[in-house]
């Protein structure tokens, strides 16, 4: 996918991992701009890889805040966008984190037996 507008600053839309069953182990495959990847893990780790974008996304917005407060930001939308793009991703994320949270304690209150 292509967009001509958000191109110029870098932004590659994130694709949903895609799980299938390739005998008994299972695969997992990630879409992205650049091809398709395939590799092998669990929930606990896409979780991980999850966080470590977001702090990725909130490290190049911080960047950005501090090039357009000294000056040295040619394009002052590039950190509006970055802001944004870290605002989403953190709320995005703590949504998830609610829900997670939410389904662990129900899991809990189920009887057993």
């Amino acid at each position: 996918m292509s967009v001509s507008g958000i191109e110029s600053v870098g932004f590659t839309p994130y694709t949903a991992p895609t799980f299938a069953t390739s005998g008994s182990s299972s695969v997992i495959s990630s879409g992205s701009a650049s091809g398709t990847q395939a590799a092998s893990g669990n929930f606990g780790d896409m979780v991980l890889d999850g966080l470590d974008k977001l702090e990725g996304v909130q490290d190049k917005a911080d960047s950005l805040a501090v090039q357009a407060a000294t000056g040295n930001l040619d394009n002052i939308h590039d950190y509006t966008i970055a802001a944004s793009e870290a605002s989403v991703t953190a709320q995005l994320t703590v949504a998830v984190r609610n829900k997670a949270l939410e389904s662990f304690n129900e899991i809990m209150r189920m009887p057993i037996g």
